[in-house]
């Protein structure tokens, strides 16, 4: 998706660190309450030490929406969670992305051209009233829309089971009473949750938007229980078995512990997997004296290296990638966002349309009722 950032003002790029420091402080403290800054756990540490509020991305559009005082949300993180924030919070209040083109290559992966010309290729040859429709958090408004409008829920990587769950339930049980679910756009999340839940790789096939009828044949269209979207996750995708091995070999008293967009031959070889949260969790319950090797981003698996001083964690990477997109975000963007608030004029503001967002609500709200 294209979007377009305006070059920062030579004010902003050629600050220093303390001098950002004091004028990121300065706008903070003249903003007030009315300012509310989130930051999700992948970000960068000039700009974490910032945020109000640390959590993933769902957990901090629920922020925002349960903070009615602020007025201004500064979302340091990527655009589909600014567009969620905007699609939670009230009229009242403004959602700020500080770069533009912070976006995921993740929710990029399935844009709604795609997915609706799939739904209807999907309705040539299966009864699309009994396909679910899901999708990740990691998404776009206008793809949340679109579960919306077809029955279909969002979830995130902590409640995936629930929400794949009740997919498949009777709809005399509560459920959607699905045969097929069309999860995307991450196949690692969907494979993974899938197996968790007792269902082999068999019953699974990816759909690769690319090619006509998702590059499969009706057989296997009508075969297949889970119907993968072909997409990833560039950091998460990165961490192979052979990093698992590696760490293994130096630590063989250490603990693995990944995401669920890992590889699903990742994942079987993880002692835990879970979400952002969970890892989190996982770290601060680990016992003290504990190696542990995280698979997921590495500005958290830093930060959570520096808050454990009594354990040590590792990146399963030996090739440090961070979240290229969430890395746009930096101590110049934030400074601008803010001294442009103080000055009365809000820059980057995300507006998700009443149409798109009515239908995002909708898919949003079905999830938090299922979970």
């Amino acid at each position: 998706m294209l979007r377009l950032q305006a070059p920062l003002p030579d004010l902003y790029t050629l600050a220093g660190p303390e001098q950002l420091r004091t004028r990121i402080a300065d706008a903070k403290a003249e903003l007030g309450s009315k300012l509310l800054i989130l930051g999700h756990h992948y970000q960068r540490d000039e700009v974490i030490e910032w945020a109000d509020l640390r959590g993933d991305s769902f957990k901090l559009a629920r922020f925002a929406a349960d903070n009615a005082e602020a007025t201004d949300i500064v979302f340091c993180g990527v655009h589909f969670m600014a567009e969620s924030a905007d699609v939670l919070t009230g009229d009242h209040q403004r959602v700020i992305l500080p770069d533009l083109n912070a976006g995921c290559s993740m929710a990029d992966m399935a844009d709604l051209d795609q997915v609706e010309e799939a739904w209807e290729e999907l309705s040539g040859v299966t009864d699309v009233d009994r396909v679910v429709p899901i999708t990740y958090m990691n998404s776009s408004a206008a793809i949340k829309a679109f579960v919306g409008r077809h029955g279909g829920a969002v979830c995130t990587s902590t409640n995936a089971r629930a929400v794949l769950e009740w997919v498949f339930r009777p709809r005399s049980e509560g459920g959607a009473g699905g045969e097929k679910v069309l999860f995307f756009p991450d196949q690692h999340l969907g494979r993974n949750t899938g197996v968790a839940m007792g269902y082999s790789h068999d019953d699974m096939r990816v759909w690769n938007p690319r090619l006509d009828m998702g590059g499969l044949s009706e057989a296997e269209l009508k075969s297949a229980t889970f119907l993968l979207w072909k997409g990833h996750c560039s950091v998460h995708q990165r961490f192979r078995p052979e990093h698992v091995a590696a760490f293994r070999a130096e630590h063989p008293d250490g603990i693995v512990v990944v995401h669920p967009e890992c590889a699903s031959d990742v994942c079987e070889l993880a002692d835990q997997v879970g979400s952002t949260d969970f890892i989190i969790r996982a770290v601060q319950q680990a016992p003290a004296g504990s190696t542990i090797g995280v698979g997921t981003e590495i500005h958290l698996v830093n930060r959570l290296d520096d808050e454990t001083p009594d354990k040590k964690i590792v990146s399963l990477d030996p090739l440090i990638c961070p979240c290229s997109t969430m890395f746009r975000i930096d101590a110049p963007h934030l400074c601008w966002v803010l001294e442009n608030l103080v000055e009365g004029t809000v820059v980057n503001r995300i507006v998700v349309d009443e149409d798109t967002a009515e239908g995002a609500r909708v898919a949003l709200d079905r999830m938090l009722a299922i979970t």
